[in-house]
């Protein structure tokens, strides 16, 4: 009963609707509330209403008509301005979610609906044994109304390989995972030691998926546009905002995906789930040709996909994640110990006053001056520049031109078939960069320069202790796209590969090629990495997608301020790059290094960014929300000030900061 006294001026019955968590019946009540009543104290009134026997600790209140949820239980209704029309729904903050992960594999896991989708993806990671959670988000599939009733024709097929990982790590948030790394994975084989166990078989998140069938892959495959990689790319979801506020429902499906194209710190020591997915993520790229690579490349990549499948069927594939890391610090300590103890050393750390140079012929080529064709001259490496004069007799005198690599975009172009060994440097200037292309002579040359130009556009001179290391990969990597047999080694039988070579290219090259021809050029591209071990495999084919001309460019289409017609925004890791819509050739390149301050104007959705030398750039987004690229472009700015420290600690403030912004 209800007292007369409740019944004041001031009070009114509120209507709740309270969902239960087993899947029974929705039930609603109506409370006399007033104004001055806290949230708290609602939720008290309404459990005490509903006398049933439940742990009602996770629900929360849902404000649906505001889409909002009044999880600050000290504030009143009032303060939340909750009024007699009002609908509320008491409904669990962790709900069921499918993900659909880089590997393709499906799994429902109970995740936040009410915290924000950093922290839900956070959450996910933990339970999913990811480092750097910070990479990734989730993605929103691209509606086909087509596809909509063969969807719901398979829909009980597909719940059969939809993986609970509820049943296996418990709710995300109380998942397998620990900030001290030893404690939770096994050192022996880079996998999480707490998961192993739990799973009755292979593990779906570090074992890779076979490949699909040719005609399975066919129907998949659809060539992408840059219109249609930013309608795609529109569907991120927003950080700064739970699942719900986005419209996200219980068993909604969405994609988790590695969204920030800047892996740090990968380790096969402790990353086997994480180095997994992104080279699933990378695969799927590369047979679904959403990013673009040559014939060559193409062939290097089936190879490595039909080593790593080879490896993954065979009972005991080999695999050295426990292997020692070099770090630069412990190599610098290492050094220092043995020139105090007066023992020989292999130099790892050069004598920072002995800085090497390099001195050869080399042939340049500027597109944008009046030299046309690639031409000799006598280029000199020192410190972070590349000086080239007419001959080598001149190089005592003033060069023609001394080329500033810092911060430079080096591009590999380079055919190892055709003896082609280029490198494209992108060198910063104020309204954008300049293009300047150098051809060395072979394999040894190429291999040295752009190690050189690689650690000159990080500030970095051959001293430093990567530069050797860096030069052999960069020749491993060139003997990996050889796609001749190494010497001495005889061409391989046809017969011997198990599997069609068909899965392991894009669908266009299953039209240009017989299987047959293409098994041949697979299997002598795998003879120079038949040694590699199914982690470095994976490790490289993974550096090998980094190494792309296009890898980790996100486009958009925007309209820059005082335009009249639409253009793409492509936006990197380190750079935003404006391309022409008709030609798609890129304009402009803006360097994040050379950014000051960048702003948000949300009454008219226009994202402004100042440059150093007072360069202005103001544009409104035409296939997304402004937000999306906002976070974007905040969210790279965030990722370059991590530091490698093994408690992971993220600073999420700064995050929202940098990615949030306030309408």
């Amino acid at each position: 009963m209800v007292t007369a006294a409740e019944y004041g001026h001031n009070s009114w019955d509120l209507l709740v609707q309270v969902d239960q968590r087993e899947g029974d019946e929705t039930m609603k009540f109506k409370i006399r509330v007033k104004g001055d009543l806290h949230i708290g104290g609602l939720m008290l009134k309404l459990v005490e209403k509903i006398k049933a026997p439940q742990d009602w600790s996770d629900h929360a209140l849902w404000w649906e008509q505001k889409n909002s949820w009044l999880l600050k239980t000290h504030w009143t209704l009032d303060k939340y301005g909750v009024q007699a029309d009002a609908a509320l729904r008491f409904t669990p903050q962790h709900k069921a979610l499918c993900l659909v992960l880089p590997n393709m594999k499906t799994i429902r896991l109970t995740v936040t609906f009410s915290a924000v989708v950093f922290k839900a993806v956070v959450e996910i990671c933990r339970a999913l044994n990811i480092r750097r959670s910070e990479e990734l988000s989730l993605l929103k599939p691209m509606d086909d109304s087509k596809k909509k009733k063969k969807k719901d024709k398979g829909k009980e097929e597909a719940e059969d390989d939809i993986i609970d990982m509820d049943n296996i790590s418990g709710p995300a948030g109380t998942g397998l995972y620990s900030k001290t790394m030893t404690a939770t994975y096994d050192p022996e084989s880079g996998t999480p030691a707490s998961a192993t166990s739990l799973w009755f078989g292979e593990n779906p998140l570090t074992a890779s998926q076979p490949n699909v069938p040719p005609d399975e892959l066919a129907k998949m495959f659809q060539p992408l546009s840059m219109e249609d990689k930013a309608a795609i790319n529109a569907g991120w979801l927003d950080s700064s905002s739970s699942l719900m506020e986005q419209g996200i429902q219980e068993n909604d499906r969405l994609l988790l995906r590695f969204k920030y194209h800047c892996f740090f710190d990968l380790n096969p020591k402790y990353d086997a789930v994480r180095i997994t997915q992104l080279y699933e993520q990378a695969r799927w790229s590369i047979l679904l040709e959403e990013i673009e690579c040559t014939e060559e490349e193409m062939l290097m990549f089936a190879s490595l996909q039909y080593h790593i499948c080879k490896l993954t069927m065979s009972a005991k594939p080999v695999d050295h994640s426990d292997e020692p890391e070099i770090d630069e610090v412990e190599a610098a300590l290492a050094h220092l110990e043995t020139t105090l103890e007066g023992r020989s050393t292999d130099r790892i750390l050069e004598d920072i006053t002995d800085i090497p140079k390099l001195e050869d012929t080399l042939k340049l080529y500027r597109p944008k001056r009046l030299l046309r064709t690639f031409k000799d001259y006598w280029f000199v490496f020192r410190d972070t520049s590349i000086s080239y004069y007419k001959n080598k007799e001149s190089a005592n005198g003033e060069p023609i031109e001394q080329l500033h690599l810092r911060g430079c975009e080096v591009v590999p172009d380079v055919n190892v078939t055709e003896k082609k060994f280029g490198i494209k440097l992108l060198l910063p200037v104020a309204d954008g960069m300049n293009e300047v292309y150098i051809r060395c002579e072979n394999e040894t040359q190429y291999a040295k320069w752009k190690a050189a130009c690689i650690l000159a556009s990080k500030g970095k001179t051959m001293a430093y202790s990567s530069y050797r290391t860096e030069v052999k990969n960069i020749q491993s990597f060139l003997q990996m796209k050889s796609l001749a047999p190494p010497p001495g080694q005889a061409s391989p039988d046809v017969d011997s590969m198990e599997m069609n070579a068909e899965c392991f290219v894009s669908p266009r090259y299953t039209k240009k090629y017989k299987a047959k021809q293409l098994t041949t050029r697979i299997l002598e591209a795998h003879q120079n990495i038949s040694q590699l071990s199914l982690m470095d495999a994976k490790m490289r084919f993974i550096q090998a997608w980094q190494s792309l001309p296009e890898f980790g460019i996100t486009y958009y289409i925007v309209r820059f301020r005082g335009c009249k017609k639409d253009e793409i925004l492509g936006v990197s890791n380190n750079r935003l790059i404006r391309i022409d819509m008709s030609t798609r050739l890129p304009l402009t390149t803006w360097r994040f290094a050379n950014m000051k301050q960048w702003n948000v104007n949300w009454e008219i959705r226009q994202v402004a960014i100042e440059f150093d030398q007072n360069v202005w750039v103001a544009f409104t987004c035409q296939s997304c929300d402004c937000r999306v690229v906002h976070e974007y472009i905040g969210g790279y700015i965030f990722l370059s000030t991590r530091a490698k420290d093994q408690n992971e600690t993220l600073d999420e403030e700064l995050f929202r900061k940098l990615t949030g912004g306030q309408e």
